[in-house]
Formats: structure tokens, C-alpha cells, sequence
């Protein structure tokens, strides 16, 4: 097993007054050499946006864009016809910019602060149609157990958003003292665990909230909760 930890006080930062964030991979104007990608995880950035703030309309092509609302709510336009479809705490949002798409994403309310994830996922093709889809699920269904969010349009598991990649994107919650095993889907995959909150111990490694680790060249992963904690797991091709 190959190992890399990423603390969560060595994350790149952004502060622009309404949009406060934190980059896991080098994005924008932070740049880190050592920290380009995760396999074909090109993006983890932990945004905190102000009420009645968001991202203008901007453009994207060939990315998997997923959105998770932490706390908050988002609205989301865009060149497919969408008009600011609300996106909840609790729910995903998945669009595949394939051959170009232009969208905007905005703070649903004018004046409550949204926490989110933004996960970028490099894709295993390139100029497809653009697509857009959203789901809420059930906090209930990853109590100790895993939650798959998002998984393969070409092989996809049931009940969960697809996007166009050999990728997983899960979430557990588990109690303190809980152990979990985690199994790969293949050998030529990583994964990239982020600490949404809560205290874990893996292999010989503390993670803390918003700590993350990369984890290759296995197919099993044991983890002990030492505290209630809350996890996002994400598994990509190594080789992409």
C-alpha cells in the first residue's frame, strides 16, 4: 500500500471577501507542483460562499463537475437550458461539460453563507454531449455503511449519479469505535479519502477534519473511527 496525507492547514487558500476557499490540487492562482492531481482527480476545492454571492457565468469543456452542499443552498443556470435549478444540502450535482458548456453557480440564499465541495474528475472521453443531473440522498443510508453518490455511466451502480469515467464517489458516516473496510474496484485504482469531520485512524495515520489521504496500490482499506466522523471517498483510475 502507497500512502500520501494532505493536512488540511497545507491546502492552497483563497480569501476574496465572498468567497472564501480551500484547494486540495493547484487551482486558479495557487499552484503546487506536488499537488496537480490524484489520478484522474484534478480537483477538490472546499468553498465557502457568501449569501447572494456566487460564480458568473464561466465556461467549461471535457470535466466531470460534481458539486456537494455541505450546509447551504446552491442555484445552478445553465447553456442546456437549465434555469437556476436549486441544489440542497443533501443533494449532488453532476454536469459533463463533454464539448463545451457555459453555466453559473450562485448562493441560493441572500444572506446565509454555503459550504461545498467542488470535485473536478478528468474524463475517460472526450467532446461528448453535455449533461446535467441532480439527486438528494438519504443521510440514513451511510450510517456505517457506504453511500456510493457517483459511479460510471458505463458500468453504473444503482441509485447513484453517473458521470463519463471509471470513478467512485461515496460517503460514510461512522460512529466512534466503528471499523470499516473500504474494497477497491480494481488494482489500477486509487483512492482519495477527505475528511468531511470527525477523527479516524488508517493504517499508521491520524486524520483529522479536512485532512486527506491518497491511498494506491491496494485493494483494501481498514479504518478505525476514533471519534463520530464523516467521510467522502473518492476512487479514480491511476492511469487515466
Amino acid at each position: 500500500m502507497k500512502t500520501k496525507v494532505f493536512k488540511a492547514n497545507e491546502r492552497g487558500t483563497a480569501d476574496h471577501g465572498w468567497l472564501k476557499a480551500n484547494f486540495s490540487f493547484s487551482f486558479a492562482h495557487y499552484y503546487n507542483p506536488e499537488k496537480i492531481n490524484f489520478g484522474a482527480l484534478r480537483v477538490l476545492n472546499d468553498d465557502v460562499i457568501e449569501g447572494g454571492m456566487g460564480f458568473g457565468t464561466h465556461p467549461h469543456e471535457n470535466m466531470e463537475i460534481i458539486t456537494i452542499p455541505l450546509k447551504g443552498s446552491l442555484k445552478h443556470r445553465d447553456s442546456m437550458s437549465n434555469k437556476w435549478i436549486p441544489i440542497e444540502t443533501g443533494e449532488v450535482q453532476v454536469m459533463s461539460a463533454g464539448s463545451g458548456v457555459q453555466h453559473s453557480e450562485m448562493n441560493n440564499h441572500p444572506n446565509e453563507e454555503i459550504n461545498l465541495f467542488q470535485i473536478w474528475i478528468i474524463p475517460n472521453k472526450e467532446n461528448v454531449t453535455p449533461r446535467y443531473d441532480q439527486k438528494k440522498f438519504d443521510e440514513s443510508e451511510r450510517k456505517n455503511k457506504l453511500q456510493v453518490l457517483v459511479s460510471s455511466i458505463d458500468n453504473p451502480i444503482e441509485d447513484s449519479l453517473t458521470i463519463h469515467q471509471d470513478a467512485k464517489i461515496s460517503r460514510v458516516d461512522l460512529d466512534k469505535n466503528t471499523d470499516f473496510k473500504y474494497n477497491l474496484e480494481a488494482k489500477y485504482q486509487g483512492v482519495y479519502i477527505m475528511m468531511i469531520d470527525g477523527e479516524i485512524q488508517l493504517e499508521n495515520e491520524i486524520l483529522n477534519k479536512r485532512d486527506a489521504i491518497g491511498i494506491e496500490q491496494t485493494s483494501i482499506i481498514d479504518i478505525h473511527a476514533l471519534e463520530k466522523s464523516q467521510l467522502l471517498i473518492i476512487e479514480v483510475p491511476m492511469r487515466f
